[in-house]
């Protein structure tokens, strides 16, 4: 599986669990940390939670695909998920915009909305 195809699959199994608003940045001319990000949203702390342990039972399950490190899970308002090529980033909403990652890797170009 390319890192696109992995970086396309996790939106696809965040949107199905509801995440909102979800993007992923291709990362690969800027970065030597991973390829994609993938940034999504939960209206709540319970939200993050289950959307996270959703994408690692569904990855893990179907796809044999553990994170290599998973950090943040607890408080549930900013849990990241790193899949080695892809780095999935999901927030509750006033952490999103607090950080507001995707202005710091996007160049108009690399940045994609997830559509179903």
């Amino acid at each position: 599986m390319t890192s696109k195809e992995k970086a396309l699959l996790i939106c696809g199994l965040l949107s199905q669990k509801k995440g909102e608003n979800i993007v992923y940045i291709d990362v690969a001319s800027k970065s030597s940390l991973c390829d994609y990000f993938v940034i999504a949203g939960g209206r709540s702390s319970t939200a993050v939670r289950a959307l996270c342990d959703n994408l690692e039972e569904k990855l893990e399950k179907e796809h044999g695909l553990v994170p290599e490190r998973n950090d943040g899970g607890r408080e549930g308002r900013w849990n990241v998920l790193d899949y080695g090529d892809v780095i999935v980033h999901v927030f509750n909403d006033e952490m999103r915009d607090f950080y507001h990652l995707e202005r710091l890797w996007e160049d108009g170009a690399n940045l994609v909305q997830y559509k179903d």
